[in-house]
């Protein structure tokens, strides 16, 4: 298998695709382009392996089946090593589970908006806007009741590490970037997710980027 995926720094989706990958136990080769680099949109132009995701990361190549977007590349793995490495086995947990994750993959459009990935930055004093903060209040209350009701397991959402961690694990980088203030029980999440070995292997790698994006480094 062949994952392919952005600029570790600012790539929110590419680490959802890895730590997916991750997650499933398979062996992978990792292919990192620049996404706004000039060789990465002459690929894109030229089409090739990264079709038909039409340029965009990550993108996981299995053999002859090419999957794309994160939340299709976590699911396509879970078809191949068992569902239960991703999702709880408990109906209700897996319930609310596929529905938070579905929920980050199509939500949450300001937090992204003002608040862009970036691994390398801390930020004082960033404003945010009224529609931001709502995407924040909503996410610490999925967090709550998630951690309330099925966490008991282990110190991540649902117990042990699963999908949905995979998935909010860029919204835990957000929150440390821009020192945004979360109660207590989120802390103790959010410090169990970035201290997981896999995000601190990627911690790692996007610390010694040498790429940068400046848009992604002056948000609005």
């Amino acid at each position: 298998m062949k994952l392919i995926i952005g600029n570790k720094n600012y790539s929110s989706w590419s680490l959802r695709g890895w730590l997916a990958a991750k997650q499933s136990g398979l062996h992978f080769e990792e292919l990192t382009v620049h996404i706004d680099g000039d060789d990465w949109q002459a690929m894109k132009r030229e089409g090739g392996e990264f079709q038909p995701s039409a340029g965009k990361v990550p993108v996981l190549w299995d053999g002859e089946v090419v999957v794309w977007d994160s939340l299709a590349i976590l699911e396509y793995l879970g078809d191949k090593v068992g569902r239960d490495r991703f999702w709880p086995k408990d109906d209700e947990a897996r319930g609310m589970a596929r529905a938070c994750v579905a929920e980050m993959h199509s939500s949450y459009m300001a937090l992204r908006r003002e608040c862009p990935m970036n691994i390398r930055r801390r930020i004082e004093g960033h404003t945010i806007s009224d529609e931001a903060r709502h995407d924040i209040v909503r996410i610490l209350q999925l967090w709550a009741e998630a951690r309330a009701r099925f966490g008991k397991g282990g110190p991540f959402l649902f117990g042990t590490f699963g999908a949905a961690d995979v998935f909010y694990a860029p919204v835990v980088s957000r929150f440390i970037t821009y020192g945004l203030q979360v109660p207590g029980f989120a802390q103790a999440y959010m410090q169990a997710v970035w201290e997981h070995d896999w995000l601190q292997q990627w911690v790692e790698a996007a610390q010694n980027e040498e790429w940068v994006i400046q848009k992604f480094e002056n948000p609005a």
